[in-house]
């Protein structure tokens, strides 16, 4: 028996030796390596800070995700991936144990466990007219059923049951082109208020009975001027906006349900004031915020009805929604941005000119500007007023700031990756030989065997000491080096945001990031976005001398026809070492299966008519591709239609300003496939060389 499974190894040693393999880490083997979880970038918290209960924040972001965070060391306690039509509206909590989220248009809504996070009850809302929506939970109200939610979604208002999700009433508000910009609930009656704006210039009041759904009055009027954007409401029953040209402040009174205009001219306020005014999005109390000039001004609307401005900021600044203190106080947060730092202001709504807090916290400038802001309380030991901020960064990061200090932050940006691309680690110099990480066959089995042990819990305290020990000894794969088979890489990954980040295979941490310039906003290039990742740089001749690097493709815009911008990487430090743009448009980019001397990749970028530039722009690489012009060919897929095309560079660009690096193309062949009976669903190339196209179809 012993000679059988002696020459059984012998045998499969020798196969082994001769047929190439793929070959993994020994603890690789039916486990995760390592596994991260992200969220996106917030856009809505809400945070829950019982005594008796954990202390979180409820967040929704852009990617569509709820998640419930530890406000102590910001892990997930529990999150939802909502599908990619379900878009969050607004999320709150309602009974103290409900999460209550509004998604898709204000049509589904859903009650999610708190500690837990399962989903309790589910609410289609129909309605017949498209339109914004708003979630609204009351406190202190009660109709039948414990609390009650007033949702408002596809032109109707719906009074539902926070218990059950049971819809009390529903009714029909606007008729086409209306949207609802507040619901208020004053304290002590049964009457809630609907303000909507109808068009661009009707403004329309609402009461309707809380408890029946019973409409009470209704009131319209028309502003001749027309509106602009939309409302900023000062109290309950006075909100301020712009007109269409953006130059005059329109106060809107519509108490009792009469509605009357005051109009107060910009210039009056700002003196330097030019062009147009442009209203922020802010909940303050007893004042709103302009944005004029490139700078914010706050201002403030006295007793008496008159409008004064008590402060102006730079552009660079966020501001918090009101936060309730004791005895009815209020109050709201301000962060500005400064040179690696940032200045976080606490202010009482009352009293603009003392501060309830100010702190200086030291910010990496790689996170960018803030972005969105959002403020908590809680009781100092002195039972003083003690403030939690929460920080989206323009990088997509989140930050939990507390006395002055960052107590934890995420890089949520990587829930949004839009490319990845595998890089090389350095060699070992200095004559230290690359890190083995495979064993001997013996060593292999032994592992695997005490591993299976392990999962099915028959292991004995050695075997788990020896697991352990195998587990520590697997941190070569965190090495920053190349190891002898090639496993360990890079992995250089590109976000929505604009940043970059190198990842370390082995254990998934962050070698380093950087926020491209690039991809910044800026006047030239006001909505940046990044597409694509590709190697520009590999060196193999010069790889002791030479670091790898990568090209960052990205645009100003949506559309296919706004200008492009490039970015050139080192992938060893995260340095940008060249920048391109904004240039030509961007719709795809080939790259060439040429290297010039210094090892860098030839790439064709096309533009929305279909023109082909080189890169990199040197003369070098033009004579290289010129001499290589009969061999570059590529093809284009139109799904919709079912037509496959070849393509091939002809002479240069006929263009106002001459550009040698410019060419036109032309097609060589197409194929149209029967629409009735095929549908191409996937193209893809074998290899840079080919010029072969394989089809997936679909019959």
């Amino acid at each position: 028996m012993n000679m059988a499974i002696r020459v059984f190894l012998l045998l499969l040693i020798i196969f082994s030796s001769i047929f190439p393999t793929l070959c993994i880490y020994e603890d690789q083997v039916g486990h995760m390596d390592w596994h991260q979880q992200y969220i996106g970038k917030v856009k809505h918290a809400v945070f829950h800070t019982q005594k008796a209960a954990r202390k979180r924040v409820i967040v929704s972001t852009e990617e569509n995700v709820v998640a419930s965070l530890d406000l102590r060391r910001g892990e997930i306690f529990w999150r939802h991936v909502l599908g990619p039509n379900d878009v969050i509206d607004a999320i709150d909590i309602a009974l103290g144990k409900y999460v209550i989220t509004l998604s898709s248009g204000g049509t589904i809504l859903r009650a999610w466990n708190l500690p837990d996070g399962q989903m309790m009850w589910e609410s289609i809302l129909s309605g017949a007219t498209p339109s914004n929506s708003l979630l609204s939970i009351p406190t202190n109200l009660k109709i039948g059923k414990d609390d009650v939610v007033f949702v408002y979604g596809s032109g109707c208002l719906y009074a539902v049951a926070s218990i059950d999700g049971e819809v009390i009433w529903k009714k029909e508000l606007t008729s086409e082109g209306g949207n609802i910009q507040q619901l208020i609930y004053p304290d002590g009656t049964d009457i809630i208020y609907a303000v909507v704006l109808v068009g661009l210039a009707q403004f329309d009041a609402y009461q309707i009975n809380v408890k029946t759904g019973e409409l009470l009055k209704h009131s319209s009027r028309v502003f001749p001027a027309g509106f602009s954007g939309d409302l900023s409401f000062i109290t309950s029953d006075i909100a301020v906006t712009l007109d269409t040209t953006g130059s005059v402040l329109v106060a809107v009174h519509f108490q009792g349900g009469a509605i009357s205009f005051h109009q107060t001219h910009v210039s009056e306020l700002d003196r330097d004031f030019s062009g147009a005014a442009v209203m922020l999005p802010t909940k303050l109390p007893g004042m709103f915020a302009l944005e004029i000039n490139k700078s914010i001004v706050f201002i403030k609307v006295t007793n008496e009805g008159k409008l004064e401005v008590v402060d102006t900021f730079g552009r660079s600044t966020a501001v918090t929604e009101s936060l309730y203190l004791s005895e009815g106080q209020q109050a709201f947060g301000l962060v500005q941005q400064g040179d690696g730092e940032i200045i976080l202001t606490v202010k009482r709504g009352d009293d603009w000119k003392s501060n309830l807090l100010q702190e200086t916290i030291q910010m990496d400038y790689q996170r960018g500007i803030a972005h969105k802001v959002f403020v908590n309380t809680y009781a100092r030991t002195d039972r003083s007023n003690g403030f939690r901020v929460l920080i989206v960064m323009e990088d997509h990061s989140l930050f939990l700031l507390q006395q002055g200090e960052i107590v934890w932050s995420r890089e949520d940006g990587l829930a949004s990756v839009t490319d990845v691309i595998a890089s090389e680690l350095p060699v070992e110099k200095d004559g230290v030989s690359v890190a083995k990480v495979e064993h001997n066959l013996f060593e292999w089995l032994k592992g695997h065997l005490l591993k299976l042990k392990g999962t099915l819990m028959i292991a004995t305290p050695d075997d788990i000491a020896a697991i352990q020990k195998m587990r520590l000894q697997s941190s070569e794969k965190s090495k920053m080096t190349r190891d002898h088979n090639g496993f360990r890489k890079l992995l250089i990954v590109l976000t929505r945001a604009g940043k970059l980040f190198a990842l370390h295979t082995g254990d998934g941490r962050i070698v380093w990031s950087l926020l491209l310039d690039s991809l910044r906003k800026s006047e030239t290039c006001q909505n940046p976005r990044g597409l694509s990742l590709h190697q520009w740089q590999d060196p193999h001749h010069h790889v002791l001398d030479e670091n790898p690097s990568v090209l960052v493709v990205g645009r100003c815009d949506h559309s296919t026809d706004s200008p492009g911008v490039l970015s050139i990487v080192d992938t060893y430090t995260g340095q940008e070492r060249n920048r391109m743009g904004p240039a030509h448009s961007i719709t795809r980019v080939i790259p060439l299966p040429f290297t010039d001397s210094v090892e860098q990749r030839l790439h064709l970028l096309l533009d929305v008519n279909l023109q082909a530039r080189l890169y990199p722009r040197t003369t070098e690489a033009l004579d290289i591709f010129l001499r290589e012009l009969g061999n570059i060919y590529w093809y284009s897929a139109d799904v919709d239609k079912g037509i496959l095309k070849g393509h091939a560079v002809q002479k240069n660009c006929i263009l106002e300003i001459a550009d040698s690096y410019c060419f036109n193309t032309r097609d060589l062949w197409s194929i149209v496939l029967p629409s009735e009976s095929e549908k191409i669903i996937a193209t893809v190339t074998r290899d840079l060389n080919e010029v072969l196209v394989y089809s997936f179809l679909s019959f």
